[in-house]
């Protein structure tokens, strides 16, 4: 056993630390009184009214405003919910991914009219190719159409030095990207693979074309890296004969969505999902059709339909995402077709190679979510509260002036009126408050107490007042003459 084992003692405190202690323990209690004194009422007190003085009646304007803040506070609690609500559905909309795909030619046969065949040159360098472009652009509306129409015919006649040599992104995206940041090609899928056709493709030539998108990357256009950042997709690659291509798209969606099998299809109504759509969709189904049990609602029956999707009699509730999972499948991918030309008669006609055009449903963000987030992340907001509380608690103090005003006014008033009277029945009543208070009044306070009233009981009685209560309390709390 090591010498350092065992338990260890506390280390006593020193004087000055036990009176640190105590300072910070009497601080400690003194903001709580403060607090507990603060005042929180922001209602004028009754009868204020009549003794405001000032143009207009303004007692009667500030329970207005007060009543207009309320009001404004339940609207913007409500519209703060509402927005906090829309937020949470993820609610998705479709628009139209425009997809351009075209191939320039090099060193064809039909290019090099120039070559000498006397020279017997026949370096590597002059071997047909052709290159394949594959460009994205998401059409905002039926309005843009024909804008993006022009631009990619445009951009089809210029040069372009600076694309990709093979298999990667072009390098001059973001030199094309315009101020207004929006989704690009490569936001949309996760995947792209290129199938050629076997028969015409080249023995032992590299035919194979792929893209993934680096693992852990969302869905949207947020903070992406460099190489699954793009609208354009260039490839190239050696041939001097027309080929067929087959360009793969695997859809990247947050939340996934999957394939229903057949069954579930059937009873859902729906041949594309989320997990939660379809678990929705499947409990909206048992609840109306009644199947849920009476007795244990967690339990309910299959029919026909069900027991295709659920092998049993008897389903629980809890265990639906379990029963969806051999009906989920992946997104099969969206397959673009394509031929790749490489004759003259294309090339040199007289209105240029026209690419080929497909249009995608594609889902996105609601255009609303990117202008409702400012509103629950607004760095200002905690600031904002805090001068609101601070406003609220100068209102309530200068309400409570207000009130120890108008008590003031009242006294002062009653005085004025009939001064003997008043300052008679006033020194009788705090006589008596502070008998009662003391326990030494006699019964009655002091006064006589005679009448019927002490003898009657009951909750009516005036043993049930609370002057009563509170000289029983005083009297019982009092410590007994020690003999």
């Amino acid at each position: 056993m090591s010498a350092g084992a065992g338990p260890h003692h506390s280390v006593p405190m020193t004087q000055a630390q036990i009176n640190q202690h105590h300072q910070q323990q009497q601080q400690a209690n003194h903001l709580a009184k403060l607090r507990s004194r603060k005042p929180t009422d922001k209602n004028l007190p009754d009868g204020v009214e009549e003794i405001l003085v000032g143009e207009g009646n303004l007692g009667a304007s500030y329970k207005q405003l007060r009543d207009l803040e309320r009001r404004f506070d339940a609207t913007m609690t409500r519209k703060r919910l509402d927005i906090v609500d829309s937020l949470s559905r993820n609610t998705k909309r479709y628009k139209t991914l425009r997809i351009w795909i075209s191939n320039t030619v090099e060193d064809q046969f039909w290019q090099n009219n120039g070559l000498n065949v006397d020279t017997f040159d026949f370096s590597s360098n002059l071997e047909s190719s052709y290159r394949v472009k594959i460009e994205g652009r998401l059409l905002d509306d039926e309005y843009e159409l024909q804008a993006d129409e022009e631009e990619a015919k445009a951009g089809e006649t210029e040069a372009d030095g600076d694309k990709m040599e093979t298999d990667t992104p072009s390098k001059n995206d973001k030199a094309k990207a315009g101020p207004a940041k929006r989704p690009r090609l490569s936001h949309f899928f996760k995947a792209l693979t290129v199938d050629f056709d076997r028969q015409k493709s080249r023995q032992g030539a590299e035919t194979t074309v792929e893209w993934k998108k680096p693992d852990r990357t969302p869905a949207g256009s947020g903070n992406l890296p460099a190489m699954a950042d793009f609208d354009e997709f260039n490839f190239k690659r050696n041939g001097d004969e027309n080929m067929n291509i087959t360009i793969n798209l695997y859809r990247h969606e947050d939340p996934e969505r999957f394939e229903l099998s057949s069954e579930l299809a059937e009873v859902v109504d729906m041949r594309e999902a989320t997990r939660q759509e379809a678990a929705l969709a499947l409990w909206e189904y048992i609840k109306l059709m009644g199947l849920q049990e009476d007795e244990e609602k967690r339990n309910f029956r299959c029919d026909d339909l069900l027991r295709r999707i659920i092998p049993r009699e008897m389903g629980y509730i809890p265990h639906l995402n379990d029963y969806l999972t051999p009906h989920l499948h992946p997104l099969p991918p969206i397959k673009l077709p394509y031929t790749i030309r490489v004759d003259e008669d294309f090339h040199r006609s007289s209105g240029g190679p026209a690419p080929t055009i497909y249009d995608v449903r594609v889902t996105v963000d609601d255009p609303l979510r990117a202008k409702l987030l400012p509103f629950l992340h607004n760095p200002s907001y905690a600031g904002m509260l805090k001068e609101v509380a601070s406003l609220d608690d100068q209102l309530a103090t200068l309400v409570q002036a207000v009130a120890h005003s108008k008590a003031k006014h009242t006294f002062l008033e009653a005085m004025a009126a009939d001064p003997v009277g008043f300052v008679r029945a006033w020194l009788s009543s705090q006589k008596r408050d502070l008998e009662i208070i003391m326990g030494e009044a006699t019964r009655g306070g002091g006064e006589d107490a005679a009448g019927d009233e002490w003898r009657r009981g009951g909750r009516d009685s005036i043993w049930a007042t609370p002057n009563a209560r509170e000289s029983v309390n005083v009297l019982l709390a009092k410590q007994p003459a020690r003999m």
